[in-house]
């Protein structure tokens, strides 16, 4: 990269911002401008697109715009200012004459952003846009795709636009292309994709000149599946001769690997005789998803920690991709309104020879001024264009906040955007980003930041305090792999089988001898001091992560227990064991006082979480120094086998004799009523149904019980919320393990308008009608089977209905097993 040309780069940007004066200026620009600038601009912008403009009630619209009439920004003229303030006192007492035109007034103001997708008003739009040197990437924004039947709708409408002869650039994602599918089944989910969109791409070679199809991307566990559908497509002879592109995020590590890849799998495409592709380099726009997704699980930030490292690696992708050796195969898309990057881009490209394999994208409707300045140097432009339908149009939100806050942060360069020529002190300030991040350009090749092996040793957990350990990764290949090679172990699974049939007691004797050894080991047990006893806990914790894989392969053999269901129990049980060592530590803190241990605890967990629940009922009663007898539920008896036998490893390698936990199975109902009411059991912790408290309460009545019973958890949605979250969170909720969990969503409470909503009825109907329903071996399940038949009162709640009551789905036996339902 010759020396001079972050100098030239600079000077580019002050010449095209000089230019851009001459340009007429957008009122529309002007009121964003006026939105990023005023201090209460964005709140209040935000706060009248999603509480005014998003409720399909209009009165709840109404009392929003109420509560906003009085904060209205500076930053509007006077006239719009007046609107709005009258509109508040009007809109709770007219809302069907004042909400309207509120809405149809944010639609016009933001017109120059998101085109009008209607027959009526899209040709008029495109025609008004699209120029000789102007060409539109057009992306169809929908409802959110929670179902197959929103799926077949968007993907239809991207194949009405591609059909018009008007339209001939088009963007699609892959997961606004098949309803949400199981993390873990990658291969059949990459099937489904390549198979849904083989036909639009048909479409677009048909063309005497053909279109072309943008596949594009929003999040950091979809990067691997876009790659692999875009290649798999464009490898079918059919489309040898098509050219066709990918995106991708360079605030993303993986980025220039990803490049890499791509590039020498085009080269040899070209050598084959096959059309070149396009990629588009963009720096990436869902920071605060993956924020969210990373702090849910305990996973590493998979983008950049660092704007400036983000702005490295864009440059970084750029140098690599913008090379003599690569044009032919790989035509490179530059994204964004960063005009030093765009400089830097087009000074590269032109010094290495390589301008005709470089194409500028830029936002339609975003500082048209330096759009038409750049393009005046570049030759061409292309403008990202949403288009969505008037009746759709709260769908839009999510892009316009996004815009916002892109101009809102002042780590962005949109902050900057429309002061660049007039304030000295942000243009230095954008000046010096760029500087800084091209001094820290090299050629190395980045880590991925997620890159988590399961099969691999678990990394150590902290015994100088607590960390919740990490879920497991599907976004990571060799994760899926170890996944799948669970599932394969599931048919023939035998894990704990040895360990319960020795557990198994026929006589009182027998109870008699495990309760006296229990109690025996325990009064060495409870002499320990509580920082002995954390770090046999801290042990066990190391050994239930060492056996994630065998508890994932029993959960799904015994439970039937899908992988993205059980993975998240085996690491709370793992985090349950550090936990409850670190409150052992604060028991010899206690001042003034000594802690007596219980002499001895039963613990009698459920069927439904065979892993966590057990674990972290007798790992508490282990941390509080009693000694614990655990009977594990009768359907997932060889879960609580590996649970115990993890807890003996901890304790072998401690010293610790096993009598500490004694792991029986009873048979016998007066086994059980002999261990519930012995007199030697300080404490008894169940979680389990009511009337099994009601039971062992009633065979000892002075029993000390912990008990977790009947839980039913409703779902309450308002006429306020986001219907499509709302459906998308009831469907997971009511039916992640079969609903067989308190936590599941047994009752939705729908408040007002909400029961009359057809957005959300037909969403939650799509989402959970679109639901695979199988059983764990398979990976792409995303429902399992119940862990029991059917019978009772379930089997009578599943085929019939009572007075006043209505299928929406009715459920279908799908085997005749009686466990497999729809």
């Amino acid at each position: 990269m010759p020396a001079s040309l972050p100098e030239q780069a600079v000077a580019t940007v002050r010449r095209w911002l000089t230019e851009a004066e001459q340009f007429p200026k957008d009122a529309s620009g002007e009121q964003l401008a006026g939105v990023l600038k005023d201090p209460s601009g964005l709140d209040f912008t935000v706060g009248f697109v999603d509480g005014v403009i998003r409720p399909e009630d209009i009165r709840v619209a109404a009392r929003n715009l109420a509560r906003l009439a009085p904060r209205v920004p500076a930053f509007l003229p006077w006239y719009l200012r007046t609107a709005v303030r009258t509109g508040g006192v009007l809109a709770p007492v007219a809302p069907q004459v004042v909400i309207p035109a509120a809405r149809k007034a944010l639609r016009e103001m933001v017109g120059h952003l998101i085109v009008d997708a209607s027959e009526a008003k899209l040709g008029r739009s495109i025609a008004k846009i699209r120029t000789d040197d102007v060409r539109l990437n057009v992306n169809l924004l929908g409802e959110a795709v929670l179902g197959e039947r929103e799926a077949d709708r968007r993907l239809q409408g991207t194949h009405e636009l591609l059909a018009r002869p008007d339209v001939d650039y088009v963007s699609i994602k892959v997961s606004s292309t098949v309803a949400p599918h199981s993390a873990w089944a990658f291969d059949e989910a990459v099937a489904e994709v390549v198979e849904k969109l083989t036909p639009l791409y048909a479409r677009a070679a048909s063309f005497s000149t053909p279109k072309f199809i943008n596949l594009d991307m929003e999040e950091y566990k979809d990067l691997d599946m876009t790659l692999a559908v875009f290649t798999r497509i464009l490898d079918q002879p059919q489309f040898r001769d098509l050219e066709a592109g990918i995106v991708l995020q360079t605030y993303l590590p993986d980025a220039l690997e990803a490049m890499i890849r791509l590039q020498e799998w085009a080269t040899a495409r070209r050598a084959a005789g096959g059309a070149r592709v396009k990629v588009r380099v963009v720096k990436g726009a869902n920071l605060p998803m993956e924020q969210v997704e990373a702090s849910l699980h305990d996973w590493p930030l998979a983008t950049w920690g660092t704007k400036q490292d983000s702005d490295t690696h864009y440059k970084r992708v750029l140098n690599y991709a913008l090379q003599p050796a690569h044009a032919d195969a790989v035509r490179i898309g530059v994204a964004g309104h960063n005009l030093f990057d765009i400089a830097f881009a087009w000074l590269l490209a032109t010094e290495r020879g390589v301008v005709e394999a470089i194409d500028f994208e830029m936002l339609l409707g975003m500082a048209t001024g330096q759009a038409q300045a750049v393009k005046r140097d570049v030759g061409s432009l292309l403008l990202y264009t949403p288009v969505v339908h008037p009746a759709e149009f709260d769908v839009a939100i999510a892009y316009l906040i996004r815009r916002l806050e892109e101009g809102a942060s002042q780590e962005n360069f949109m902050s900057a955007v429309f002061e660049l020529s007039a304030n000295e002190e942000l243009f230095e300030r954008e000046k010096n980003r760029f500087l800084a991040s091209l001094a820290a350009l090299d050629d190395t090749v980045p880590l991925p930041h997620r890159v988590q092996d399961r099969r691999l040793p678990e990394l150590p957990a902290p015994t100088d305090g607590f960390a919740n350990t990490p879920d497991t990764d599907p976004a990571v290949a060799a994760n899926r792999d170890w996944g799948r090679a669970i599932l394969d172990r599931v048919p023939g699974s035998t894990a704990g089988t040895e360990t319960v049939a020795a557990a198994a007691l026929q006589t009182e004797e027998q109870l008699d001898r495990v309760i006296d050894a229990a109690l025996e080991a325990g009064r060495g047990w409870a002499a320990l001091t509580g920082a002995q006893r954390a770090e046999v806990l801290h042990r066990a914790g190391e050994a239930l992560a060492a056996r994630r894989a065998e508890l994932l392969e029993v959960a799904a053999a015994e439970a039937g227990k899908t992988l993205d269901q059980s993975d998240p129990e085996i690491s709370e049980a793992v985090d349950f064991a550090h936990y409850y060592a670190e409150r052992a530590r604060e028991l010899d803190e206690v001042d003034g006082a000594s802690f007596v241990p219980s002499r001895l605890t039963v613990v009698t967990p459920p069927w439904n979480f065979p892993v966590a629940i057990p674990a972290g009922s007798a790992l508490a009663a282990l941390a509080a120094g009693s000694p614990v007898v655990f009977k594990p539920a009768g359907p997932t008896k060889r879960c609580g086998a590996v649970v115990a036998e993890a807890i003996w490893e901890a304790l072998d390698a401690s010293g610790v004799p096993r009598d500490v936990l004694a792991l029986v199975d009873l048979e016998e109902r007066a086994l059980g009523r002999q261990l519930v009411s012995h007199p030697s059991v300080d404490r008894l912790i169940l979680t389990g149904a009511y009337e099994t408290a009601e039971l062992f309460r009633s065979f000892r009545s002075d029993l000390p019980l912990l008990a977790e019973t009947s839980g039913k958890n409703a779902l309450i949605v308002t006429p306020s919320a986001d219907f499509d979250l709302a459906a998308k969170d009831v469907a997971y909720s009511a039916f992640g393990h079969a609903g067989q969990k308190c936590s599941a969503a047994s009752l939705v409470i729908l408040v007002g308008s909400v029961a009359k909503s057809k957005r959300f009825r037909n969403q939650l109907v799509d989402a959970v009608s679109s639901l695979t329903v199988d059983y764990p071996t398979n990976p792409a399940a995303q429902m399992g089977p119940l862990t029991e038949p059917a019978e009772g009162k379930l089997l009578q709640a599943l085929t019939s209905l009572e007075e006043g009551q209505s299928w929406l789905i009715e459920p279908q036996q799908l085997d005749g097993t009686g466990k497999l339902w729809s």
